[in-house]
């Protein structure tokens, strides 16, 4: 499929917030997704990232999330200096800032003459913790989060205690967790308490581990698995198929009885 990409310049809280967009070249409309990187900011693999799932009929955007702290169009390198910036940047910036952005971008999704207005959220380390935090705005019908980073620890945003766990009842899509088993920035026991939480919440949540480490979607990288990417990335267009293009419903469908 042909694409088009540019970038919109979007009002926020904390300032304008530079958003890279992916969508189908043609007339019509298109169900959106919410794309959060991961602390590297917008890099050459999480554009892929963006392309792949633009080139399936969606309609892609991706925000800065360290807009207030980096110039526009800035990307962090895979090093330690880009590392210790992104990981530093995590914690400087509040967490209603981090909530306010993805409130801007919605509200633009949802006001976009090319959006059907059903829109997921999809991301991975810093990005998959956004996504679950996206997924409590009651617009969203579906989201993905990927090896999500600080969820069982509190510790996203200024001060290190972020409500992520306290809030999850707030998500109303259906929700899915993607793990590697082999992630030492999340350890069993964190995941555990993370899917403990989500069900007794009653959240409507599909739980994936693989054999993998963090980062495994990512290309470059020593950790990079195509096989499980390949997976993942299957599960995640299903759903968003499921949710955003057929519309089906936020509850489970209850089989009726025999």
């Amino acid at each position: 499929m042909l694409l088009t990409e540019d970038f919109v310049d979007l009002e926020t809280v904390t300032g304008p917030m530079r958003c890279h967009r992916f969508k189908p070249r043609f007339q019509g409309k298109f169900p959106a997704l919410l794309l959060f990187s991961e602390i590297y900011q917008v890099t050459e693999p999480i554009q892929r990232t963006a392309r792949y799932l633009a080139g399936h009929g969606f309609y892609v955007l991706v925000p800065e999330v360290y807009h207030e702290l980096e110039p526009v169009g800035t990307a962090l390198e895979y090093d330690k200096v880009g590392t210790d910036k992104g990981n530093l940047y995590k914690i400087q910036k509040p967490l209603q800032a981090y909530d306010s952005d993805a409130r801007a971008a919605i509200e633009f999704l949802l006001a976009a003459s090319d959006c059907t207005g059903s829109i997921g959220t999809i991301g991975m380390c810093l990005g998959g913790h956004l996504a679950f935090r996206g997924a409590m705005n009651p617009k969203v019908r579906a989201g993905v989060c990927l090896f999500a980073t600080d969820i069982h620890q509190h510790s996203l945003g200024e001060g290190q205690c972020d409500d992520s766990l306290l809030r999850c009842g707030e998500i109303r899509g259906e929700l899915m967790m993607i793990w590697g088993k082999q992630d030492r920035h999340v350890p069993r026991e964190g995941r555990e308490l993370i899917h403990r939480k989500l069900l007794d919440a009653n959240v409507n949540v599909t739980w994936h581990e693989f054999n993998a480490q963090h980062a495994f979607l990512r290309d470059p990288g020593y950790r990079y698995n195509p096989s499980v990417a390949r997976l993942c990335y299957d599960l995640a267009l299903e759903l968003f198929h499921r949710k955003l293009v057929l519309n089906e419903p936020l509850e489970p469908i209850v089989a009726p009885k025999p």
